[in-house]
């Protein structure tokens, strides 16, 4: 595992050859590195990157969490959805809590973007790397894509 500095804290990343296969917010700081995964992890944060590259691999979880994951990971840069769109979307739309749990045991944050999916109303709850973290993601995300929108 490596450290990559962002803005929301020191990011654990766990790799496998090139494959990315986890995510860990709060990693206490240590050694970084100039593997692919660190430099598109330094680019989304600096506002130059907007679709992760590197590969990655969902390790473990139920059959649910990997089709939630595989949904959250098809939210484009930039916006946002809701857990009972994906409820929707897997075909079971009183699921909107259990898609809240898949997204806290999402093994890949940040690549996989789970701080994209919102409550009901666009409201802010729950996310594993804490609500603080997830306003930072999106309000990142929302000024590049306003800044590129107006060039």
């Amino acid at each position: 595992m490596f450290v990559v500095d962002s803005p929301i804290g020191p990011l654990g990343v766990a790799v496998s050859g090139d494959t990315v296969v986890g995510v860990q917010f709060g990693a206490r700081p240590g050694a970084s590195a100039v593997h692919p995964a660190a430099q598109q992890l330094r680019a989304y944060f600096a506002g130059e990157l907007t679709d992760f590259s590197v590969p990655f691999e969902m390790r473990g979880g139920s059959d649910f969490e990997r089709a939630v994951w595989g949904e959250i990971a098809k939210i484009p840069y930039g916006e946002m959805i809701t857990y009972g769109a994906i409820a929707t979307a897997l075909g079971d739309p009183g699921a909107a809590r259990a898609v809240g749990t898949a997204c806290n045991h999402n093994p890949i944050p940040v690549i996989v973007p789970c701080h994209r999916v919102v409550g009901a109303g666009g409201k802010m709850v729950g996310f594993g790397g804490g609500l603080d973290r997830k306003r930072q993601l999106l309000e990142l995300e929302a000024r590049i894509s306003l800044a590129r929108a107006w060039g």
